[in-house]
């Protein structure tokens, strides 16, 4: 099966510009790739991230979020990821079930054990082959974030977003062989060629 590739981090870490740009040039080499991002990618994920992210007028329990996040990902996973595998595409998905571990996890103070259940139920087991993990101080990445449009998870206290961060850090840490941490203060540029090269030995370019 093709690499699976997934991208995480905190807001404002670049991950959505890092994985168009791995996309774009894996298919200026002519190899099978499609790109995906969470929540949405499909048109349940779609509606479920417009309550999630934009209905701020719309109370949501942080086991509500995990549920919803769990229930979006299980529809993408049916009608996009696993097809596009199984038809030889490299598949790069923005967000994928990391972030659930570091938001609702390690910022909301969910069971840990539990989000892992959630997650094996709602993926049926399928796990990265490599993540790009962005890191970045919690405040650093959010002065990047667009101020006239900020989602509900945007509005949360630094202190929540450092949590995340730590979250993600202790997440590679466990598995180490499947993340590689970035400095995403780093050039933009820099980023994408620490990527590209990484995944050209991943795949045996």
């Amino acid at each position: 099966m093709p690499p699976f590739i997934t991208f995480e981090g905190g807001e404002g870490c670049g991950k959505s510009y890092q994985a168009r740009a791995l996309h774009r040039r894996l298919t200026k080499q002519s190899i099978p790739a499609v790109l995906t991002h969470e929540p949405g990618g499909t048109t349940l994920g779609e509606n479920i991230t417009r309550w999630l992210k934009w209905r701020g007028d719309v109370p949501i329990s942080a086991v509500g979020e995990l549920l919803l996040f769990s229930a979006s990902r299980n529809q993408l996973m049916e009608e996009f990821i696993i097809p596009k595998l199984n038809e030889g595409n490299v598949v790069i998905c923005d967000r994928f079930y990391d972030s659930t571990l570091a938001y609702q996890g390690y910022g909301r103070g969910l069971d840990l054990d539990l989000i892992k259940t959630l997650n094996t139920l709602s993926t049926g087991g399928l796990k990265p082959s490599f993540t790009v993990l962005l890191d970045i101080p919690a405040s650093d990445g959010l002065a990047r974030k667009n101020k006239k449009r900020i989602d509900r998870f945007e509005k949360e206290a630094v202190v929540f977003h450092e949590q995340v961060r730590q979250g993600y850090l202790q997440l590679a840490r466990n598995e180490p062989r499947r993340f590689l941490i970035i400095d995403a203060l780093l050039p933009k540029n820099a980023v994408a060629d620490i990527i590209q090269e990484r995944v050209r030995r991943l795949i045996n370019l």
